[in-house]
């Protein structure tokens, strides 16, 4: 299985901001796009999803910035991931030519299994989890080292 580029880049964006230390100004998109070499255009689409989820809270002005919510700290990513990714089949077995195996196919529920396995692994962790040493002291480096927009 394979996750989507937005369902990436939203996990690290959550991850960037679970490391946001009290008393630092929070970052804004740009800056955790710059962060997490990603687009701009893409870390904003992914930040309006995060926020509509209650995953993120967004200030704008001077002042302004990300946060991480109380939900976007405690949420399960096993369910984050299924949220951002979405239903739909490992693999497409109906699609415009359908698989002539279909109707006695052992593969697809092998393939539901393996999927649903997956995401049972995801479930137990937290965005805290994921930025648990040495994962955080390397965020924190990184966005300390990025150059301030000028």
């Amino acid at each position: 299985m394979r996750l989507t580029r937005f369902t990436d880049v939203a996990l690290r964006v959550l991850m960037r901001l679970a490391v946001t230390s009290e008393g630092e100004d929070s970052p804004t998109t740009r800056e955790v796009a710059d962060t997490m070499q990603v687009p701009y255009t893409h870390a904003a689409k992914v930040v309006a999803r995060l926020q509509h989820l209650g995953l993120v809270d967004a200030r704008r002005g001077r002042g302004g910035g990300l946060s991480l919510s109380t939900a976007g700290r405690s949420a399960s990513i096993g369910a984050l991931v299924r949220q951002l990714e979405g239903p739909g089949e490992v693999v497409e077995c109906e699609g415009s030519t359908p698989c002539p195996l279909r109707s006695a196919c052992r593969l697809r529920s092998a393939l539901r299994q393996a999927e649903e396995a997956f995401y049972a692994s995801l479930d137990p962790l937290t965005v805290g989890d994921l930025t648990a040493s040495p994962t955080g002291p390397l965020l924190l480096g990184i966005s300390r080292s990025r150059p301030a927009p000028g």
